[in-house]
C-alpha cells in the first residue's frame, strides 16, 4: 500500500476486519544486532503508546495484534483526510480548519498531560477519521516516549507549528486556535512547554 523511511504498510484482513500490517524492513547500513534491536523497540514503543494514549481519551489506531519477531503490527485501519491534506485543500475554509486545529491542540494536550511524546508529529500523522468536526487520530508513535521531558514536547508543539506555517497562508490565526486547544488540554504544562516550543524555534532559525 505505502512504503515510508522506517515501515512499509498493507492493506490485509483480521478476524474479518479492514486492517493495516506494518512491517519494519531491515535497514542494510545498520549492523544486523543493532538493526534488529532498533526495529524491536520501536515495533514494540508504538504498539504500547497507541494503546495508553487511547487510554488517556486520545484517539489512535487499535492494535489488533503485534509480532515483534518479525517487527510487525497489525492496526484498525483508519479512513479520512490528514492535516495535510485538510490544510492544502482549496475547499478547506478558514473556519473548519480553526476547529480541525483546536481539536487536534486540545488531542495533543491530553496526550503531554498523560506522560507521553509523539516524537514525530507532521501533518501526514493526524488523520480526521469523523471528519473535521470530530476528534483527530495520531498516528505513528514509534518515536514517541513515556515520561518525555520538556524538550521532547516542546518538539511536538515546534513541529506542529512549523508544519501549519509551511502549508497554509493563514498559518498565524491557526497556530492561535492550536494554542487554544493545547492549554484545554494541558491546563497546568501548556506555558511551559509554549516556551520551550518558542525557544526550539529560535534556536533552529538561527543554528
Amino acid at each position: 500500500m505505502s512504503r515510508g523511511a522506517e515501515a512499509t504498510l498493507r492493506s490485509v484482513e483480521w478476524m474479518g476486519l479492514s486492517a493495516l500490517l506494518k512491517e519494519r524492513e531491515p535497514k542494510s547500513y545498520r549492523a544486523k544486532p543493532l538493526d534488529e534491536r532498533l526495529r524491536r523497540e520501536r515495533t514494540r514503543t508504538e504498539a504500547r503508546l497507541l494503546v495508553d494514549a487511547r487510554k488517556l481519551g486520545v484517539r489512535t489506531p487499535i492494535v489488533y495484534d503485534i509480532d515483534l519477531a518479525k517487527h510487525r503490527l497489525v492496526l484498525e485501519r483508519l479512513a479520512g483526510p490528514t492535516l495535510k491534506e485538510l490544510l492544502e485543500g482549496p475547499e478547506s475554509s478558514p473556519e473548519m480548519l480553526a476547529g480541525a486545529v483546536r481539536r487536534l491542540g486540545e488531542g495533543l494536550g491530553r496526550l503531554h498531560a498523560g506522560g507521553i511524546s509523539h516524537g514525530d508529529l507532521t501533518s501526514s500523522n493526524v488523520l480526521f477519521p469523523d471528519g473535521t468536526g470530530g476528534p483527530p487520530a495520531f498516528l505513528d508513535l514509534s518515536m514517541g516516549s513515556r515520561s518525555p521531558g520538556l524538550e521532547e514536547l516542546g518538539i511536538d508543539l515546534h513541529l506542529v507549528e512549523e508544519d501549519l506555517r509551511s502549508l497554509h497562508p493563514k498559518a498565524e490565526s491557526l497556530i492561535r486556535a492550536f494554542h487554544d486547544g493545547y492549554a484545554e488540554g494541558n491546563p497546568s504544562g501548556a506555558k511551559d512547554v509554549r516556551a520551550r516550543a518558542k525557544a526550539i524555534r529560535g534556536r533552529v532559525r538561527y543554528a
